[in-house]
């Protein structure tokens, strides 16, 4: 499976905003209140995002997109409290709704991991939404756990 996966290419944009829109549309009936319903890049940005390598996009292609991971290097250099470790945060992950239940999120998923042991990280990091339940059982499933818990109080 791992031979499926690559690094996004522009000719990639289409496809990955298919799935950003399921992603979106996921957040939008969970936390209506929160998200609108929508992308969060355009396809000018994901050309962007595409040519950084700092935010790498990698791909499961099998005779087309059927999923995404989206990655950020982080660091915190000459932070008065946090240490210096380099992190690469899976900013999104996506399998097109078509192709759940065939490992391909669990082979984005190590493939990231494997990616970020190659670049000298020391953790792999990433936010789920506590009423995402799909995404919270698959990443407790991956191995997982909380690294911290941002919690709310509704004012409205």
């Amino acid at each position: 499976m791992n031979n499926l996966i690559r690094r996004a290419e522009n000719k990639d944009i289409l496809d990955i905003m298919r799935l950003l829109e399921e992603v979106d549309l996921v957040h939008h009936l969970v936390r209506p209140d929160i998200f609108k319903i929508g992308t969060k890049y355009d396809k000018y940005e994901l050309s962007l995002i595409i040519s950084d390598n700092s935010r790498p996009i990698f791909v499961y292609d099998d005779n087309g997109v059927k999923g995404y991971a989206f990655t950020i290097f982080k660091r915190h250099i000459n932070d008065p409290i946090l240490t210096d470790i380099k992190t690469l945060y899976i900013d999104d992950l996506c399998v097109d709704s078509n192709y759940r239940k065939n490992h391909i999120g669990e082979a984005l998923y190590k493939y990231v991991l494997d990616y970020a042991k190659r670049n000298d990280c020391y953790n792999v990091t990433l936010n789920v939404w506590y009423d995402n339940k799909n995404a919270l059982a698959f990443y407790e499933k991956m191995g997982l756990s909380p690294l911290k818990i941002t919690m709310e109080k509704k004012l409205k």
